[in-house]
């Protein structure tokens, strides 16, 4: 099975999966204002019909290979990408803890983020 192709759209604060040109799934994400910057995962979703191909996979992975290039930590607070954080440990390092308590306050403060 073909890797869906895997867009970020920074300014909405969404990583979309597509498949053929087709919408099915994303990562909702944002940036953390705070120093140092992170990237943090809040909501990973994919469409009906869809899921069991490692779409969600892909989408975290991706993720993580974004904050890598950016120099950044990725923060999991969505369930899925936690627990895919913690089944691949050497594509997804553990952020530190003050990176991560930052991240639940900026997400607290500002509930419309995703």
């Amino acid at each position: 099975m073909a890797e869906p192709e895997i867009r970020d759209d920074r300014a909405k604060g969404r990583l979309e999966a597509f498949e053929n040109g087709t919408y099915v799934g994303v990562v909702g994400y944002f940036v953390l204002t705070a120093e140092p910057h992170a990237l943090v995962a809040v909501h990973t979703v994919v469409e009906d019909g869809h899921e069991g191909r490692g779409i969600a996979g892909a989408l975290v992975r991706e993720l993580y290979a974004m904050a890598a290039r950016e120099g950044v930590p990725v923060v999991p607070l969505c369930p899925y990408a936690a627990a895919w954080a913690e089944r691949h440990p050497d594509e997804a390092p553990v952020a530190p803890s003050e990176v991560v308590d930052a991240a639940k306050l900026q997400l607290r403060a500002t509930p419309g983020l995703w």
